[in-house]
């Protein structure tokens, strides 16, 4: 099995999950958790290595923080527009753009960072635990590992609550392939495990879109998506809403 690559789906990639709601909160929940460890660090400039970031949506935003950004995706098209929302910036943006598979960066080349973030990226890998168990090598001895998954058994539960039983019975493998359902969700107990192992120390633990995917469809007139993304941080952290994020965000430390 092949890894995913995003190169004929990047300009519907970024509307579907950035220009939404959805979007918006993984943003939100990303930057509340990434921020306070990011500052425990007490560097004012930070390395930080974006695996398979895509265009860059955080990476940008931290960028514009001062901080020095590589980015790194399989899909050269991904690259390409965060090659145009660079140029675009109000400020200078110190990014470089590396066209590359995870699995075949090089801690010699690239050297260490003080944060890898791979976001959104194991689901889509054939072997998620050797992949990212390679990013340990860029990650110096305090640094941060900033890991964004896609949560199995809330794939599991939402499709539960749709009425999808036969999904479900079929042990949620689809018939017909959709672009964007990832192959490979994971289970966070098993992610945990992977954490344990590698000796990495769970500083922050989120799920990402606690509430949104399970609104019912008719919703109240002043509904305020606003309130939303304010109760999605509030209760992100919470059990039992923390295990049921469509996405499940770890931070661990060396």
């Amino acid at each position: 099995m092949q890894d995913k690559n995003f190169d004929k789906l990047a300009k519907k990639f970024s509307k579907n999950i950035y220009g939404t709601t959805k979007g918006e909160i993984r943003a939100a929940v990303l930057m509340r958790d990434l921020l306070p460890a990011i500052s425990q660090l007490n560097r004012t400039k930070l390395r930080i290595l974006d695996a398979g970031g895509g265009f860059g949506f955080i990476s940008q935003k931290l960028a514009a923080m001062g901080h020095q950004i590589v980015l790194c995706d399989i899909s050269a098209n991904m690259l390409e527009q965060a090659k145009e929302q660079i140029a675009q910036a109000e400020q200078p943006l110190n990014i470089t753009l590396v066209h590359s598979a995870i699995q075949d960066l090089s801690a010699d080349e690239l050297g260490q960072f003080d944060v890898v973030m791979c976001h959104a990226v194991a689901e889509w890998l054939s072997d998620a635990e050797t992949t990212l168990n390679h990013l340990l090598n860029f990650i110096k001895p305090d640094g941060l590992f900033s890991l964004m998954f896609y949560n199995k058994e809330a794939l599991r539960f939402h499709s539960l609550v749709s009425g999808n039983l036969d999904y479900v019975e079929r042990g949620l493998k689809v018939k017909k392939k959709i672009g964007l359902t990832p192959n490979y969700p994971l289970y966070i107990e098993q992610v945990r495990q992977w954490f344990n192992d590698w000796q990495l120390q769970l500083l922050c633990q989120s799920g990402v879109r606690v509430i949104n995917d399970y609104l019912k469809q008719s919703l109240p007139a002043n509904f305020d998506t606003k309130q939303l993304i304010e109760m999605e941080l509030r209760y992100s952290q919470r059990e039992p809403y923390l295990s049921l994020g469509r996405y499940i965000h770890f931070i661990g430390q060396r």
